[in-house]
C-alpha cells in the first residue's frame, strides 16, 4: 500500500509545500544563476526513471559551457563556477527537482537517476534500481553519496528497493538533513563531482 499509493501522495504533498516555503530561495538562486550563466539558470538532462523510462531532470546550472580548442567541453572541475560550487555544497542544486516530483517523474526518496548511457552497463541485479521512481535523495546518498564506489552505491540502491517502506523513507529523510548540514560526500576525493560508471567500478 505504501509503496504503490501512499508514497506518491506524500511526495506530492511534501513537494508542493516545499516549493511554496522555499520559493524565495528558489527565486533568488534563479536570478543569481541567470546572470552568472548568461541567461541559463537551469540544467536539463535526460535520465532514466521508473522502469527505465526517460524523462528530463531539472537542476540549477552550476557549471558553465566553456570548451577547449577542439570544441569539447572542459573537465567538470574547470567548468564548475564559484557560485555553482557553493550551491552544490549546500545541496540546493537539486531544488528544482521538486518540480520533477510533482510531475511524477521522481520521488523525494529513491535511487538517484543516473545517465542513460549507463543502462546497458548494468547487470541484472543492478537493473533493479529502476523498479521504483528515482529520488532527490536516497539510501546511497545518506550512506556515502559520491564518496563511495559505484558498486557500493548501486548495491545500496537495490537494498532500498527491497526494503522500501515508510520507516526507511523517514530514516533517509532525517539523515539527509544531517548530510547536507555537514556537506558530506558531495564529490569524490580529487574530483569536482564523481567519475563515470563503466560497469566495473
Amino acid at each position: 500500500m505504501y509503496k504503490y499509493f501512499i508514497k506518491r501522495i506524500f511526495d506530492f504533498i511534501v513537494a508542493s509545500i516545499g516549493l511554496v516555503i522555499l520559493s524565495p530561495i528558489f527565486l533568488t538562486i534563479t536570478i543569481v544563476l541567470y546572470f552568472a550563466n548568461n541567461g541559463k539558470p537551469f540544467f536539463f538532462q535526460s535520465r532514466p526513471g521508473l522502469n527505465g523510462k526517460l524523462f528530463n531532470i531539472i537542476k540549477f546550472k552550476t557549471m558553465n559551457d566553456k570548451k577547449d580548442s577542439n570544441g569539447n567541453l572542459l573537465p567538470d572541475a574547470e567548468r564548475l563556477t564559484a557560485t555553482g560550487a557553493f550551491i552544490r555544497k549546500i545541496s540546493l542544486d537539486e531544488l528544482p527537482q521538486l518540480i520533477n516530483v510533482l510531475k511524477g517523474d521522481m520521488s523525494l526518496i529513491g535511487p538517484r537517476p543516473l545517465l542513460p548511457q549507463y543502462l546497458s552497463l548494468y547487470n541484472e541485479r543492478q537493473k533493479r534500481r529502476h523498479e521504483v521512481r528515482p529520488g532527490i535523495t536516497g539510501w546511497a546518498q545518506v550512506n556515502g553519496r559520491n564518496a563511495i564506489s559505484w558498486k557500493k552505491k548501486i548495491e545500496l540502491d537495490v537494498w532500498y528497493v527491497d526494503h522500501l517502506n515508510f520507516m526507511t523513507d523517514l530514516k533517509v529523510f532525517l539523515m539527509t538533513f544531517k548530510k547536507v548540514f555537514k556537506s558530506e560526500g558531495i564529490s569524490q576525493e580529487g574530483q569536482a563531482t564523481t567519475e563515470a560508471f563503466n560497469g566495473n567500478n
